[in-house]
């Protein structure tokens, strides 16, 4: 990589390295895994939440790393310096896309990175649902006695699993059932080009509702964004088989919550594995009645919950930025 430009000091705020190169001031507006914090202490002068100055970064931060905080538009109206933001993870919904925008504001997010992580997700909730999983527990932590005569579940081997988002989290989705269960693979993407997974066997469907009559597994691997907002709502559970699962590692919204509970208690579906909601982190009060349907697992957005998945996000987010602020200051 070519060597960085130095710019002066009243152009871009900095350090002095041991090698006598100015680092670019980064702003972390969270703590990251501890290794890619130390990375992020070597690579900027990294300016992390306890320290003093940290309280200016609207003021004054030119590039930002985050992991879980909200950017508002106000936020970004207020940071009139701002170039750049590293973001880990895939989802920048809790950034206002339009007014970085607006700005030319780049948003160098981490795609792919955690898309083992989540697949295994998927896995799991399937597999917990299937089996009725949280229905035992639950019956068993409150003292009842649950004798095996009284549960029932469904043989995941073999079945067709629906795919709504080709990306990268969705390939290894594909992979993991396809290849350890010897699923069948039906997927809609109406972005990505007719050729998408040549290396994967799958049926290319042409319509969501395509998906939802074919699949014995739906799950969701989008954005949320206007349009799929509610997009699995009481008219698509009306589609989906009686013996189905819907799994949503992606975003709370993109199902209507409300419209779920309906369907699981007339019997559309037969369960639903949830690791994301629309109020998060998930809590009885407002959940409770949709878990008492015994049909429903959910787990608090922890898709990319794993050490490795961390680490690997942040130092991504981490180098991500770096690179960019290398190119521009050689530019």
């Amino acid at each position: 990589m070519a060597p960085a430009l130095i710019e002066p000091e009243t152009d871009l705020p900095s350090s002095t390295s041991s090698n006598g190169a100015n680092k670019a001031t980064v702003y972390l507006l969270d703590t990251l895994h501890p290794q890619a914090m130390e990375s992020a202490q070597s690579l900027f002068n990294a300016i992390t939440p306890s320290d003093p100055r940290h309280s200016d970064w609207k003021e004054k931060a030119e590039y930002l790393v985050i992991r879980g905080s909200y950017l508002t538009a106000e936020d970004i109206a207020a940071c009139k310096n701002l170039k750049a933001i590293g973001k880990q993870g895939v989802g920048i919904d809790k950034i206002d896309g339009e007014a970085c925008r607006a700005r030319g504001i780049k948003i160098f997010n981490t795609p792919g990175v955690n898309a083992q992580a989540v697949a295994e997700t998927v896995l799991s909730l399937t597999m917990s649902v299937a089996r009725e999983v949280s229905r035992i527990i639950a019956l068993q932590s409150a003292g009842f006695s649950v004798p095996k005569e009284t549960c029932s579940g469904l043989i995941i081997n073999k079945k067709m699993i629906g795919i709504i988002g080709m990306g990268n989290i969705g390939r290894k989705v594909a992979q993991i059932f396809q290849g350890g269960l010897g699923c069948r693979i039906i997927a809609y993407d109406p972005l990505l080009p007719k050729d998408a997974w040549e290396d994967i066997a799958h049926t290319r469907a042409e319509t969501l509702e395509e998906v939802l009559r074919a699949s014995d597994i739906v799950t969701l691997h989008i954005p949320l964004i206007p349009q799929t907002r509610g997009l699995i709502s009481y008219q698509q559970f009306k589609i989906m088989k009686p013996t189905s699962i819907l799994i949503n590692t992606a975003r709370g919204g993109i199902v209507h919550e409300a419209d779920l509970e309906r369907a699981l208690r007339e019997g559309l579906i037969w369960g639903a594995g949830l690791d994301c909601h629309e109020h998060e982190p998930p809590t009885k009060e407002i959940y409770g009645s949709l878990w008492d349907t015994g049909r429903v697992v959910s787990t608090p957005h922890v898709g990319a919950a794993t050490a490795e998945t961390q680490m690997e996000t942040a130092m991504a987010a981490v180098d991500r930025l770096h690179d960019y602020i290398q190119t521009v200051r050689v530019l």
